[in-house]
């Protein structure tokens, strides 16, 4: 087991951030705004998906004083603001941010992507306190000025063992190992080192600071550590300690989101609920019920990288009352349902390159499968244009925008395509979410 490594702080890789401004990518943030077709839009970093009541209402407030009245899920946990209206958006917003604790430090706003396992510390399944390391890894970002260089892309994950955010292809990740006492730290994907677990945010950081390092003398665009080290080697070689790492031991899970409904927690008296997003987009109504229940409850909303939201803490007796009235606002609480699944890019109006409002017709088309036998169905992306925006990882049916008012469907593991008109869709995709896709093909 390598030592605790110096305080990143201090600058073992210390990186100037201005030396990667002119190469970062143009990521949106809450002080950079994107323009859109419906106006600017801003991305807020929840590290961890974790808010409290207080900063939860303060983004329900934004949204409707400063936006469209809308909130959007991120596939990295985070949450988007859209339709931003004021000539001052972005001094506004920032104000508010600051003023909830949702804005720590303005120049590593955009490199706080950080995604934990939403039931990490809740359910008694996982071996570690993921909430605690996501205090202490987001503390030692915005204590770290060469942080401040990474882009708005970089992606750390820290998994309770689960093996849940492991799986969604994270830059740096921390994996909670039985033991208790060790992290494995993963990097581009490839195990490289057991470290203590008390230690983990810290190898997090340095492990991101060698990335720096590395990528200040690449004369290519290095945006993610698989940019310049796609096996995490080279990174790894720049660590303290690292040479020798104990046989690799698989998360016992998988690249799935906390199931839908009431989630026990330890002792039986207190709940977890978990719910989803239809389409990753709440109405700031349906988000002040979702507070007003975790204010009642143990005082935070977890919002998910599969856009969905965690309530804990909510008395065992209370959790049938609480969760009729977030489906009665909208929320999905129980996995039979058809938008469970379903996913879509911003499409028409708000974004100038998509072919179609894909909202609209994912709407139409889930109404069509709510109609029909065959649950459960298969998961479906819906996509303006061929950039695939907002897609999450994994196989599912991917209902993409053509020309001409028409779309194509790919079901996963099938050769071709069929293409339907916006008329069609329903039927299409539908029929496409019952197939069963022929299993893998396998060499002998």
């Amino acid at each position: 087991m390598p030592a605790a490594p110096e305080s990143p702080v201090n600058g073992a890789f210390a990186v100037p951030a201005a030396g990667r401004t002119a190469r970062d990518d143009a990521c949106p943030g809450a002080l950079r705004l994107h323009t859109a077709d419906d106006g600017p839009l801003a991305r807020i970093r929840i590290p961890g998906g974790i808010l409290t009541v207080r900063q939860a209402q303060a983004l329900a407030d934004a949204a409707d004083d400063l936006g469209d009245g809308n909130l959007d899920l991120t596939s990295r946990g985070n949450l988007q603001l859209r339709g931003l209206r004021a000539p001052d958006a972005a001094t506004a917003l920032a104000d508010r941010l600051s003023a909830a604790g949702l804005l720590p430090s303005y120049a590593h706003e955009r490199a706080r992507n950080v995604v934990a396992s939403p039931l990490g510390g809740l359910d008694g399944t996982g071996h570690a306190d993921v909430a605690r390391w996501v205090r202490e890894l987001d503390a030692l970002l915005c204590a770290s000025p060469a942080a401040a260089g990474l882009s708005g892309r970089f992606l750390f994950a820290l998994d309770d063992g689960r093996g849940d955010v492991a799986a969604l292809g994270a830059d740096v990740t921390v994996i909670a190992q039985p033991d208790r006492a060790t992290a494995e730290l993963r990097l581009a994907g490839t195990p490289v080192a057991h470290v203590p677990a008390a230690d983990a945010p810290r190898w997090a950081l340095l492990a991101a600071e060698a990335f720096l390092t590395l990528a200040a003398g690449h004369t290519a665009r290095a945006w993610r550590l698989a940019d310049v080290d796609p096996t995490g080697a080279r990174v790894a070689g720049l660590l303290p300690g690292t040479n020798a790492l104990p046989a690799p031991q698989e998360p016992h899970g998988g690249p799935a989101g906390p199931r839908l409904g009431a989630v026990p927690q330890p002792g039986g008296a207190a709940w977890a609920l978990s719910a989803g997003v239809r389409l990753g987009r709440a109405t700031s109504g349906a988000w002040r019920v979702l507070t007003r229940a975790a204010a009642a409850a143990g005082g935070q909303v977890r919002v998910t990288p599969w856009r969905g939201v965690v309530v804990p803490g909510v008395p065992a007796a209370e959790a049938p009352e609480v969760l009729r009235r977030l489906a009665d606002a909208g929320f999905l609480t129980g996995e039979d349902s058809p938008w469970h699944g379903v996913t879509a890019c911003a499409g028409r109006p708000g974004c100038a390159k998509s072919l179609a409002d894909v909202r609209t017709d994912a709407a139409a088309a889930v109404r069509e499968a709510a109609d029909g036998p065959g649950l459960p169905l298969l998961p479906v992306h819906f996509s303006g244009c061929d950039r695939h925006c907002g897609r999450p990882d994994g196989a599912r049916v991917d209902v993409t925008a053509t020309a001409g008012d028409r779309y194509r469907v790919t079901v996963p593991g099938t050769p071709a395509a069929t293409t339907a008109t916006a008329r069609d869709l329903p039927a299409a995709v539908a029929a496409a979410r019952r197939t069963t896709p022929p299993p893998p093909r396998t060499t002998t």
